[in-house]
């Protein structure tokens, strides 16, 4: 796979999306059959964040058998797990998708996308360029070690709960319940909603 490059490129301003294009994005797609929806979690503390997080949405668009259908707002986030001030912090989305591909291979396709953008699986709650994390798959649970459904963690993690709560307000974790009620439980401490960033949705 060719790595994006994003040399001699500065932060880029990205134009809102408005509701209703969203809306008509997210009308049937004859091109996918038997689709599923899954949840993708997005973040970035390396680099240009911004572009890095644009990058992969189009990347994951550019899959066969995948569709984004909606983005989420941006959101800055301290590091999870490690010392105040120790790493940058994050940037950090959510994604909703459409697709054929099976969990195994979705993930095997979110991990391709983190090696186009050289990420480095140095130690645990370190620092990378690009995090891809599958958050849910329709109502798959599964406690399989490689790709445990829906993700372990994510009904802790305010910076998945906001972002998923501001694209769905209806949306549910499956097993977990309401992703409003779990952001309610978890708080927003440590979360910054950053209206100046937009992420666009593949056209």
């Amino acid at each position: 796979m060719t790595a994006f490059s994003t040399e001699g490129q500065s932060d880029p301003t990205v134009q809102p999306v408005p509701t209703a294009v969203v809306k008509q994005v997210d009308a049937a797609d004859t091109t996918l059959s038997n689709p599923k929806m899954a949840v993708i979690a997005l973040g970035s503390n390396l680099g240009n964040r911004l572009e890095t997080l644009q990058g992969a949405v189009d990347a994951l668009e550019d899959t066969p058998g995948l569709r984004v259908k909606a983005v989420s707002p941006v959101y800055e986030t301290e590091p999870w797990g490690v010392a105040a001030d120790s790493q940058p912090s994050y940037f950090n989305a959510v994604i909703l998708v459409k697709t054929t591909l099976p969990p195994a291979s979705l993930l095997e396709r979110g991990q391709a996308v983190e090696e186009a953008f050289e990420r480095v699986r140095e130690e645990r709650w370190g620092p990378r360029t690009i995090d891809v994390d599958i958050v849910a798959y329709a109502d798959v649970l599964s406690d399989d070690p490689v790709l445990t459904l829906p993700h372990p963690r994510a009904h802790e993690r305010a910076f998945v709960l906001a972002p998923w709560h501001d694209m769905d307000p209806e949306a549910q974790l499956p097993g977990a319940g309401a992703v409003a009620e779990l952001l309610a439980g978890v708080g927003r401490e440590g979360i910054l909603p950053r209206a100046d960033l937009e992420l666009r949705l593949p056209e």
